[in-house]
């Protein structure tokens, strides 16, 4: 788990290994990662871009850029909260991701909400 507070943007993170997705003999290993986003603040924040570093157990190094998530960008008034899922698939049986989310606000302030490292891992992968 992951929580990140930035600007008051409060970002948690729950992963989840997906078994049933999954495929270890074939180097596969499917991850579903649920966030909510919840706006601590006192103007409401729209987010516009996502930036993702994803790294493998290898220490592969993957860059994912783009705008909104999940095919949104959504507007987040002060109290509210927005919760998706998305996935992650890698070939490594671990990895972890980190991040931020590119907010801006009503007032045009444009500002970087952290994403707190996270692990991709199997509950039995690591003590």
């Amino acid at each position: 788990m992951s929580d990140t507070t930035t600007r008051g943007i409060r970002i948690q993170v729950h992963v989840d290994y997906i078994e049933e997705r999954s495929d270890p003999d074939q180097n596969y290993y499917f991850y579903a990662y649920t966030i909510r986003i919840t706006n601590n603040g006192h103007e409401r924040v729209q987010l516009i871009n996502r930036h993702w570093d994803i790294v493998d157990a290898n220490g592969k190094q993957e860059v994912v850029h783009g705008p909104g998530v999940v095919g949104q960008q959504p507007k987040i008034a002060p109290g509210e909260r927005f919760e998706y899922t998305s996935f992650c698939p890698l070939t490594t049986s671990f990895g972890s991701m980190s991040g931020n989310y590119e907010m801006i606000t009503d007032s045009g302030d444009r500002f970087f909400a952290q994403i707190g490292s996270f692990a991709l891992v199997r509950a039995f992968e690591v003590n």
